[in-house]
């Protein structure tokens, strides 16, 4: 028996969660093949990687991304590749590429996941030849992709092509009886193409980017009962997924997220909801999550919380930061795009004052603990504040209030401040007890998002990781191979997708990693400029001593520290439809080792 790859040696996970094992495997036309304590024949292979000592797992799903319109004009999407995630998830927080144009596109993406929007119409309208979703799986998989896609519709696409953007996000308008219609027919389309649900959204400090409809909520916020109810019906009755992000300071929004996936007379809706996060702001709230997702599914739902399983540490240039907009005095400076007329407002008495009265209201439910004194400065024109928090700043300055410190700083230097602060998942044990509970998916990275705001590309790693360290250090808790399985299997089975598990006959995506280089370098992050953003500088997660080496359906897409010469020029991953067996991609021979 001949092989194209041969990973020789390493401890194997199967992604199910079963004992792993020192084994040899071998791999051939995309699949695996031979799995064997004995060492196999290498005659002829083009490609044999030693990995004693090294960890061979699936490869890593994440199931909460942006790339939709990084997939366009970068369909190699290396950030992900070179940390180990061989399987994406597009059309997150209602937001997708399918139906809308450009200009739409730019609105919807530009301010709340902050990519630009310029970019972003660009992309859209140079690239898009689909009007279907049958039509948009196939221009993607035209492109050389790097990962395997999947992915939710999006229901404000659906509702901002359906109505147009002003209507879609107005109160006092709803979708005709024709329209309501449209939308299910592109859902069912969505559903028939394969995409594993649709994404909607409730939170309202998601904001729209543009001039006619700027600073409204995202449209799938202004979708009334009924609306909902139909597209989820459709969601029901094909076993698909609803992920959703709730209006958290509505509890009674909350709780009909919950309610939602219970089946009782009719099947249970599958929903995935944001988020489940140890929030500084509310340290209370994380202890009731677990037990409410544990309670809807004893009740017969199929609920899970998405989780980032790291600290959710981020930076921000000025002002420009979507935590501002969660409050009044926030969201009217980033109401403002001209840069005269925001510093206009940030020197305004009155403005400071009711953005004072915001930071110092501890009532209510907030993402952001709004506390200055807990956000460190890091880079700035004056370096004599590099290192300190904002609330120092203001003491050294004469016991200047940290909002008004704040305040100065940006009307000092504009973007040129840089600043960091943790908002959530700070407490280790805490992390450790989320990793555990089986109401909660590992997920949430915003990949292709928030592009100078945050770096979770690794989240994978660090993970592994946190859990690799409380073994060594004698406090285990959970092993190696049930984490493995949360990365991998357990999400690919509950989204139903051919992924996530390394066995005979399952598609070969593989990741080597060196467990000794899970270390401190996983903690860092550097900059990298994108091409196709016209150079914007990303934030990035740079630890290639970790992972030795990335397979995606059978073919090397990072060696030894480096992207091989297939990604972007070659595809490698396909489109994943929900349900369906993946078929392998045909190879050229000679592809297998050449690295860039």
């Amino acid at each position: 028996m001949s092989f194209d790859t041969i990973i020789r040696n390493g401890r194997w996970f199967d992604g199910a969660g079963a004992p792993s094992a020192v084994r040899n495997i071998g791999i051939r036309d995309g699949h695996v093949v031979a799995i064997s304590p004995e060492e196999l024949d290498e005659t002829d292979c083009p490609q044999v990687i030693d990995a004693t000592g090294k960890w061979v797992l699936p490869g890593m799903l994440d199931i909460h991304t942006h790339y939709d319109v990084e997939v366009l004009d970068g369909p190699g999407l290396s950030e992900s590749l070179r940390h180990g995630v061989t399987t994406v998830m597009l059309g997150s927080c209602s937001l997708s590429t399918v139906h809308v144009g450009g200009v739409d596109a730019g609105d919807l993406f530009g301010r709340v996941e902050a990519i630009p929007r310029d970019q972003v119409i660009a992309a859209v309208d140079n690239n898009k030849t689909w009007s279907n979703c049958d039509e948009y799986v196939a221009a993607l998989e035209s492109l050389p992709l790097g990962p395997n896609l999947a992915a939710f519709i999006g229901h404000s696409d659906m509702r901002t092509a359906v109505m147009g953007l002003d209507r879609a996000t107005r109160k006092d308008d709803g979708p005709t009886r024709a329209e309501q219609v449209r939308m299910e027919q592109m859902l069912k389309e969505a559903i028939d193409a394969g995409f594993v649900g649709m994404s909607s959204q409730q939170l309202l400090f998601d904001k729209i980017d543009g001039e006619t409809c700027r600073s409204r909520t995202l449209p799938s916020t202004y979708a009334k009962p009924r609306e909902l109810r139909r597209l989820k019906s459709l969601l029901r009755r094909s076993g698909r997924v609803l992920q959703s992000g709730p209006d958290i300071q509505n509890p009674l929004n909350l709780m009909s997220q919950l309610a939602q996936s219970l089946g009782m007379f009719r099947n249970p809706l599958k929903t995935s909801l944001l988020s489940a996060a140890d929030v500084k702001a509310n340290p209370y709230a994380i202890l009731m999550m677990g037990p409410l997702a544990r309670a809807v599914n004893a009740l017969g739902g199929n609920f899970r919380w998405q989780h980032l399983p790291v600290p959710f540490e981020v930076y921000a240039d000025g002002i420009d930061l979507v935590v501002f907009e969660e409050f009044g005095s926030g969201a009217a400076a980033l109401h403002l795009r001209d840069e005269v007329e925001r510093n206009k407002l940030l020197r305004d008495e009155s403005y400071r004052r009711q953005f004072r009265k915001d930071y110092d209201n501890k009532f209510g439910v907030r993402v952001w603990h709004r506390d200055f004194f807990d956000a460190q400065i890091v880079a700035c024109p004056d370096e004599s504040v590099i290192g300190k928090s904002f609330g120092e700043v203001g003491r050294d300055r004469g016991s200047v209030h940290p909002v008004d410190a704040f305040l100065d700083l940006v009307l000092e230097h504009g973007t040129s401040l840089r600043w960091r602060t943790t908002i959530s998942n700070h407490r280790p044990e805490v992390l450790k007890k989320l990793a555990r509970d089986p109401g909660i998916q590992m997920g949430f990275s915003d990949a292709g998002a928030h592009l100078r705001n945050m770096a979770f590309y690794n989240m994978g790693l660090r993970l592994l990781r946190h859990v690799r360290d409380a073994e060594q250090a004698g406090q285990p808790f959970m092993t190696i191979e049930q984490a493995v399985h949360r990365l991998t299997g357990e999400l690919a089975d509950w989204y139903r997708l051919d992924a996530g598990h390394l066995r005979i006959g399952d598609r070969a995506d593989v990741v080597v990693i060196d467990p000794e280089r899970l270390d401190d370098s996983l903690d860092a992050y550097r900059e990298n400029p994108v091409d196709h953003y016209g150079g914007l500088s990303r934030m990035v997660n740079r630890n290639d001593e970790t992972v030795n080496a990335v397979l995606v359906g059978g073919r090397a897409v990072f060696l030894d520290g480096k992207l091989t010469d297939l990604v972007g020029t070659r595809r490698t991953g396909r489109f994943l439809r929900a349900a369906h067996r993946a078929p392998s991609i045909p190879t050229e021979k000679g592809e297998f080792a050449s690295v860039s």
